[in-house]
């Protein structure tokens, strides 16, 4: 019944995605959110997201941010990464996650997308074909409209993890 919102994996943090590994696997391009996944809603990058895209670029990643949020957010916070960015992203739309590909020169098997809302970017990026990662709010300061949606990202997640748990047993 929520198939399309649930995430190929879920994880407390950014910071805790093995990209040593996923390169390894073959991926190339990660398109991530910025607000609650990368820093808390409306932060400019810290240290942590610096050094995470630092070393990305190190492995041999190409890396872009797709966000709902208008340039001079998404702007502000690229100043201290310097990788590609979409702003005004009208996530879940497919068109940003194609576009953000063709920018990266990366194709859907070796593309991942990192956010923290299931409704826009899980099932945006789910709907276009990539691998998605869902993980945790890093802050619970959120605007209403998304606070609003955490409670129904609740329900998603409970038959989520409930199916994790059933496909364990089998």
């Amino acid at each position: 019944m929520f198939k399309q919102f649930y995430p190929g994996e879920y994880i407390d943090s950014t910071y805790h995605i093995d990209f040593d590994r996923l390169y390894r696997e073959g991926y190339r391009g990660v398109i991530f959110d910025i607000d609650n996944t990368l820093v808390p809603h409306g932060a400019p990058a810290d240290e942590r997201a610096a050094a995470l895209f630092a070393h990305l670029k190190e492995l041999g990643f190409s890396c872009c941010l797709l966000s709902n949020n208008d340039e001079p957010r998404v702007k502000m916070f690229n100043d201290a990464v310097h990788v590609n960015y979409i702003f005004d992203a009208h996530k879940p739309s497919r068109r940003n996650y194609q576009k953000a590909m063709e920018i990266m020169h990366t194709e859907l098997k070796n593309t991942l997308f990192v956010g923290d809302q299931i409704f826009t970017d899980v099932y945006g990026a789910n709907r276009t074909g990539l691998r998605t990662i869902l993980v945790r709010p890093i802050h619970p300061k959120e605007e209403i409209q998304i606070v609003l949606k955490r409670y129904l990202e609740k329900i998603v997640l409970y038959f989520y993890q409930r199916q994790l748990r059933k496909s364990e047993k089998v």
